[in-house]
C-alpha cells in the first residue's frame, strides 16, 4: 500500500488508460468494526457497502477480504477516515494509523494506493439521521458504521471532482 495525496489520488485514477477509472473505498476504521463505501463507476457518489468485524487475529483475514474486494470492484484506491483535529482523542488516531500499517505488513495489496479524509462528524451526521428510525442497537451500529464511511467517501469526491480539473495535483 502507497500512501497519496488526495487530490493525487483521483488525479492518477483519471490518468490511466482505460475506459473507465478505477473506483474508490471509503473506510470508516474502529476499534471493532472497519464500514465500507464504494463509490460508483465515476467516482461521483458513494454507496454503503458493508461491514467488516475488526480483530487482532483476523488482519490477514481482512486484507483477502481487501484484496477480493479491490478486484471485483476495480479499486484503484481507498479513502481512509482519519480523525484530523480531533482535540484529546489520540485513540483513534493510534487504531486507524495501527490499522493501515497492519494491513500493509500483510503485503496483500501492495498495489493499492490510499489517501486520507478528515471524518471528523461523519458518526454523529449518521447518528442523528438514525435517530428518528429508532432501530435495534446492533442494527443502529451496523448502519452507523456503513453509513459513516459514505459520508467519509462523499466528502472526499465532492472535494477531489471540485478541485482536480481546476489545481495541480498535490
Amino acid at each position: 500500500m502507497k500512501y497519496v495525496k488526495p487530490l493525487r489520488l483521483l488525479a492518477d485514477a483519471l490518468k490511466t488508460k482505460v475506459s473507465v477509472p478505477g473506483r474508490f473505498l471509503g473506510l470508516d476504521v474502529g476499534d471493532k468494526y472497519v464500514g465500507l463505501a464504494i463509490s460508483d463507476p465515476c467516482n461521483m457518489i458513494a454507496s454503503p457497502l458493508s461491514v467488516l468485524l475488526r480483530k487482532k487475529t483476523n488482519i490477514d483475514l481482512m486484507a483477502t477480504d481487501f484484496q477480493n474486494l479491490v478486484k471485483a470492484f476495480s479499486v484503484s484506491g481507498l479513502v481512509v477516515g482519519y480523525p484530523f483535529g480531533k482535540l484529546n482523542n489520540v485513540e483513534d488516531v493510534v487504531t486507524v494509523n495501527l490499522f493501515i500499517e497492519e494491513l500493509r505488513k500483510t503485503e496483500k495489496l501492495k498495489d493499492v494506493k490510499y489517501t486520507y479524509w478528515d471524518e471528523r462528524l461523519s458518526s454523529k451526521t449518521v447518528e442523528l439521521m438514525l435517530k428518528p428510525l429508532k432501530l435495534h442497537p446492533v442494527q443502529e451500529k451496523t448502519m452507523l458504521d456503513k453509513f459513516a464511511a459514505v459520508v467519509i467517501l462523499q466528502e472526499y469526491l465532492d472535494y477531489a471532482n471540485r478541485h482536480v480539473n481546476t489545481e495541480p495535483a498535490e
